[in-house]
């Protein structure tokens, strides 16, 4: 299994973090009022200790008592607007969260579906769920304690400190004393907490992948006796997650007491400059309300500052989740390039002219491949394994792009037709059938709402699967679990035949779509076939020849070159690779 591992870097990538503000565009009023709201909230939260030093200075000391209560009055006002605020300020940052969330998710996940099968090939799956779940989410804490709480703590501390100075310059530089204490611990707690969280989310991702990959082949894992090596494997990989996490939660444990310490002590050389200088008001202008101020304004002070690492490295895991998750949306090398071209009906008349395909580049699987099938005709490809069969159907639907060479429908290239409306027009049965865990009526539509039931029942009883669907219960509602797991073999492929010729394609696809039948099934099947071909151009794949002795032209593949071309009888008679394989398989049946 590829394990990934990627590095927030050194800095915020400004980059990035621009990309991912254009998705807040949407929504820029709330945005310019979260930017409103924290402006307020950096000048409204120093403002209680100097209420209170006033307090204390002009009607505390002079006992005046109707003077205490209206300040007492004016506080509670304040705290009132400042939870207000800092309530408005939390949910609509939260709000925006989640819209910018939602659309980038929505914009990932579409763009997953519009690339090319090379792409799936080479990229986990694993992978692309951490990239579409966990980074997503990981960007949600980027708008809510990330750039605007760690904007409001920075317009927290610059008005602090401004008041300080203007208050008393003395009290600000002995209450400060400390800082370059707490800005070296802040410091140091930030790069071990970066170098964590990177562990973390690089356990993560390598735990979707190995679970993923797993439970959908457990069959293979458990028909071989490899659970326990697997479970060493996961075991493996769990104790890197969990040790990445420890490792967090050490920092988190040092570093807070540390710096509770360091504004302790800060606090307390205040108390003793400050008590000093309480004693001749008259003399040092220190007074007791100054000096509770000032006690105030230090909390007020390192509580952002111990706040800014966490919401740094915040802000940086979200950069490099924002990071993975442009990269992904930036490549364009797997997005099929789409034509406009949306014929009503097509022919059917399919051609390759001199085409070149290969899935790693200079190793071809086709090589100089030309093949002409007319109209209506039914055409067979037949090759041993590798022989580049599958390749052609592929290229055909446009999973793959060639290349060299051209492939034409009725005489235009596929890639001027629109995608949507190419695939439409193919009808595509494959061996190995893929079935959601929906109703029997989603799989064959997937969810078109063009699709009616007259329209499925119709296809299913072309191809003699309606009687077993009546019999299910609920007919078409019918669930048939993950990968069509209550449905038998059989009854899962005659479900993909619907599904292709639910839509009426004039060009028809049949890969080994037999193979996984009994011989009974297979009979019934066959029969559907003949009546499915009617009138359309079939292209058939089958390793079983006789299948398709009544074909039109059978085309013999090796190493991705048509070696042979003819009908059944013709082939035999030429005594080469086609005789060569029927004899085999003759020998086989025997």
């Amino acid at each position: 299994m590829d394990k990934e591992t990627v590095s927030s870097g050194n800095i915020i990538d400004l980059k990035v973090l621009r990309r991912i503000m254009k998705f807040v565009t949407p929504y820029r009023g709330r945005f310019y009022l979260v930017v409103f709201l924290t402006l307020a909230l950096g000048i409204v939260t120093p403002l209680r200790p100097l209420l209170i030093q006033y307090t204390i200075d002009k009607h505390v000391q002079y006992g005046n008592y109707w003077g205490m209560v209206n300040i007492t009055f004016i506080i509670l006002v304040l705290l009132i607007v400042q939870s207000a605020m800092q309530y408005a300020h939390t949910y609509i940052s939260g709000r925006i969260a989640q819209f910018v969330l939602r659309d980038i998710r929505v914009k990932l996940y579409e763009h997953i579906v519009h690339l090319r099968l090379a792409f799936f090939d080479k990229t986990p799956i694993g992978r692309l769920v951490t990239r579409t779940i966990s980074d997503v989410e990981t960007l949600a804490d980027v708008f809510s304690e990330g750039l605007a709480a760690m904007a409001s703590d920075l317009l927290q501390i610059v008005f602090i400190l401004i008041f300080m100075f203007v208050i008393d310059w003395r009290l600000a530089l002995v209450s400060l004393s400390t800082v370059p204490l707490m800005v070296l611990a802040t410091y140091i707690f930030k790069e071990k907490i970066k170098v964590a969280f990177n562990d973390v989310r690089n356990a993560v991702s390598n735990l979707n992948v190995f679970v993923q990959e797993h439970i959908t082949g457990m069959n293979i894992v458990q028909m071989f006796g490899n659970e326990k090596k697997e479970f060493e494997k996961f075991k493996e990989i769990n104790k890197e997650h969990r040790g990445a996490h420890l490792r967090s939660v050490l920092y988190y444990s040092v570093y807070f007491p540390v710096a509770e310490i360091i504004a302790a002590i800060g606090t307390g050389l205040l108390v003793w400059y400050g008590a000093k200088g309480a004693i001749n008001p008259e003399v040092t202008g220190i007074t007791l309300g100054k000096l509770i101020s000032f006690i105030m304004f230090i909390q007020l002070f390192f509580r952002p500052i111990r706040m800014l690492a966490d919401r740094y490295n915040t802000l940086q895991m979200g950069i490099v989740s924002s990071s993975r998750i442009i990269n992904l949306l930036d490549d364009q090398g797997y997005v099929a390039k789409n034509g406009s071209m949306t014929p009503e009906q097509i022919d059917g008349a399919v051609q390759f002219d001199h085409v070149w395909f290969a899935y790693n580049e200079n190793n071809y699987v086709l090589k100089d491949f030309n093949l002409t099938i007319n109209q209506g005709e039914t055409v067979a490809l037949v090759g041993a394994t590798g022989a580049g069969k599958s390749s052609v159907i592929n290229l055909l639907s446009r999973f793959y792009e060639i290349n060299r060479g051209t492939i034409r429908i009725d005489g235009i290239d596929i890639q001027d037709f629109d995608l949507t409306s190419l695939r439409k027009k193919i009808g595509v049965v494959l061996q190995d059938v893929f079935l959601f865990s929906d109703s029997i009526r989603y799989n064959i539509t997937l969810g078109n709402p063009e699709v009616t039931d007259d329209m499925i029942l119709h296809a299913a009883e072309l191809v003699g699967a309606k009687k077993f669907i009546e019999r299910l219960p609920g007919g078409l509602d019918y669930n048939v679990m993950e990968r069509g797991a209550t449905l038998s073999v059989g009854q899962r492929q005659l479900l993909s035949f619907i599904r292709a010729m639910v839509y009426d394609p004039k060009i028809l696809i049949l890969d080994e779509a037999t193979s996984s039948v009994d011989s009974e099934t297979e009979e019934m099947i066959q029969q559907a076939i003949s009546k499915m071909m009617f009138g359309r151009t079939s292209i058939v794949i089958a390793h079983r020849l006789s299948t398709i002795q009544n074909a039109n032209k059978i085309v013999v593949l090796d190493k991705g070159e048509v070696k042979e071309e003819g009908r059944h009888e013709y082939l035999l008679n030429q005594n080469g690779f086609y005789a060569h394989l029927h004899k085999m398989q003759y020998k086989a049946a025997v």
